[in-house]
């Protein structure tokens, strides 16, 4: 049984496969749609959600693919310890989904500070007023 994937062969694998190809094809429109989806809240936060379920889920689907790759690829790449889709798969999307996080915490912190500058504005208005 073939095996194009350990850890001193990973350059041996052959990145024109279609599956593999169209995984990469999957990552760049992940990331296109967490750019594109920063103004929209809840699209994001269901984004961000099926990202960490797909990576939970990855284990499973390492499985099923350890079971059927004859179906689709032509060598074994997915090995017990899960480390191929574990780079392959699972990596691109906790990159995105660590791209998400830190555009909530700068949206965050933009609306700390308006929020802080909204106050001061008042506490002027207020003192004004008591001068007055």
């Amino acid at each position: 049984m073939p095996s194009a994937f350990s850890v001193s062969s990973f350059p041996q694998t052959d990145w024109t496969e279609p599956w593999l190809l169209g995984l990469a094809a999957f990552h760049v429109l992940c990331l296109l749609l967490t750019c594109f989806s920063s103004r929209r809240h809840q699209l994001q936060v269901g984004h961000f959600l099926c990202l960490v379920i797909l990576v939970y889920s990855a284990e499973y689907i390492n499985e099923v693919a350890a079971m059927n790759w004859r179906l689709f690829s032509k060598y074994q790449y997915f090995d017990s310890r899960g480390m191929f889709i574990s780079l392959v798969f699972s990596a691109p999307l906790l990159l995105n989904a660590m791209v998400i996080v830190i555009l909530w915490v700068r949206k965050t912190l933009n609306v700390m500070t308006d929020l802080k500058n909204l106050q001061e504005k008042i506490k002027d208005r207020k003192r004004r007023r008591k001068e007055e």
